[in-house]
């Protein structure tokens, strides 16, 4: 079938009446979700898994996945407002949206993830709609140690971003890979470092470990320390919403960056969106004239973040769908409701159900529209929230974030564990260790070593198959030019404060 055949198939089942529905309720209920700190796409996604069994299975794909890259919308506005990710792949957005807000530039900080999050999106709907068989065929190039070498290049693009030093960061990812090892034995099936407790059988929380590094610990630095009660709410005058020139100028190009590295990583399986905003995040860092300005409220810093998480939320969907190989937890879930509704996600899946497939992606590109006109207006609303005070704001933050952390696993070991790592995460502030390459060590963790073991076993325990397949070997080279320019980086730094002290 022609490929402006099959969209316009998918715009037609799409814009029947009861698909708008499940797309507005799905991408609203995401986007008020990911706001709200604790919450997110996967606990939502989890609580409404069970209404999909009575609707046709591409009305409930469609909600669900609504709520998916809906969340990724919502969850900047809790990290630029609060410094609390309302997703985990927004949390690198608190870095440099945190510090706009208290600048008083919350309002032009929204308003820029708003445009980056549909620039990014409609970018990554571009592809699949164009390139969704051929990305699926790059996707299948990659074997262990390709995904191997792309999870270092994450996890030192990640300790770059540190900024107090490579060192640090690369300590602080280290640390991640080891709390990601805790528990069952993926190929084994032995217990690790979990000490005789089968609680921990499972690991730990990534909505745990996320909530506590990023929110808890921010609670407690703020009542430990006394910060003010007040923030001031910024006026709700349009004017002070809108971006300067030089935002719009320092814009398009990060915007198109991420967009095009989300679109990359979302591709392929088992990287998602976290990986994409942290990876998205160190490339503009690297490649900016002024990589001091990040961390200190710079626009690329929360708008190449957020191009790339949702680009690669809809980028997910072409292994899931054409290759049967989820990307990440979310993804999962979206196969299983597949699955129950007698559909087996996979290479034949275009060919079997083409007006499921292309009616889903049409979707993204009417959910992306309802979320702009959505986003924009209620910018307002989210802005109020900064003149809820401290005594109000917190205690309810703190019920969202155990209700959240508990929701998904029904476990109430996950949220003493978002208390500890509240704690952990405070005492990280104290002595200038960031929390960001944690994160993302832990998430790599489990990946990293299961294609490392896969690539051994391939080559019999050799570990120069890493540098004898070209893709993986430059991928490895580049994550060592990274370490080198950035140790090279801190010696001219350090020299120039010496120069200016003597």
């Amino acid at each position: 079938m022609d490929i402006f055949a099959s969209i316009g198939m998918g715009f037609a089942s799409a814009l029947t009446l009861s698909k708008l529905f499940y797309c507005f309720f799905g991408v609203l209920m995401g986007m008020f979700m990911g706001v709200l700190p604790g919450v997110g796409a996967m606990a939502t996604i989890s609580m409404l898994l069970p209404l999909t069994f009575y609707v046709p299975a591409d009305s409930g794909l469609i909600m669900l996945a609504g709520i998916y890259y809906g969340a990724q919308y919502g969850g900047s506005i809790a990290s630029i407002l609060l410094n609390l990710p309302g997703t985990p792949s927004s949390a690198i957005v608190c870095l440099d949206g945190y510090p706009m807000m208290k600048q008083n530039r919350a309002g032009p900080a929204i308003f820029l993830t708003t445009i980056a999050s549909f620039s990014g999106s409609i970018l990554a709907i571009l592809v699949l709609m164009g390139l969704a068989p051929a990305a699926a065929s790059v996707a299948l190039m990659f074997g262990a140690t390709e995904y191997f070498a792309l999870m270092i290049l994450g996890l030192v693009a990640a300790a770059s971003l540190a900024v107090h030093g490579i060192a640090r960061g690369l300590a602080m990812v280290t640390v991640g890979l080891i709390l990601g090892a805790v528990g069952t034995d993926i190929s084994s099936g032995t217990y690790r470092f979990i000490y005789g407790n089968l609680q921990f059988a499972d690991g730990f929380s990534i909505i745990a470990l996320a909530m506590g590094l990023f929110g808890v610990a921010e609670i407690l630095n703020i009542l430990i320390n006394g910060m003010d009660e007040g923030r001031q709410a910024p006026k709700l005058r349009f004017r002070d919403l809108t971006p300067t020139r030089q935002d719009l100028r320092e814009t398009p190009g990060p915007v198109l960056r991420g967009g095009l590295m989300g679109t990359i990583l979302g591709i392929l399986p088992g990287t998602g969106a976290s990986i994409a905003s942290f990876v998205a995040y160190g490339m503009e860092k690297r490649l900016s004239p002024t990589p001091e300005k990040f961390g200190t409220g710079h626009t690329p810093g929360i708008t190449a973040p957020e191009a790339a998480n949702n680009a690669a939320a809809q980028a997910a969907f072409i292994p899931t769908l054409t290759l049967g190989v989820p990307g990440d937890a979310v993804m999962a879930l979206m196969m299983s409701a597949l699955i129950i509704h007698g559909i087996q996600p996979g290479p034949t899946m275009i060919g079997q159900h083409p007006e499921l497939f292309w009616g889903l992606v049409a979707s993204f590109v009417i959910g992306n529209v309802m979320l702009l006109f959505l986003n924009l207006p209620l910018i307002g609303l989210w802005v109020r929230m900064l003149q809820i005070p401290y005594r109000l704001l917190y205690p309810v933050v703190i019920v969202l974030i155990c209700i959240g952390v508990y929701a998904v696993g029904n476990n109430v070991l996950h949220v003493v564990q978002v208390i500890v790592f509240g704690i952990a995460g405070y005492l990280m502030k104290r002595v200038r260790l960031e929390p960001a390459p944690l994160l993302l060590g832990f998430v790599l963790s489990p990946l990293l070593e299961d294609n490392f073991r896969r690539a051994l076993l391939l080559s019999r325990g050799k570990l120069s198959i890493f540098v004898e397949r070209p893709i993986s070997a430059g991928l490895l080279l580049v994550s060592l030019a990274i370490i080198v320019f950035s140790l090279l980086g801190q010696r001219r730094a350090a020299a120039r404060m010496a120069g200016e002290r003597g």
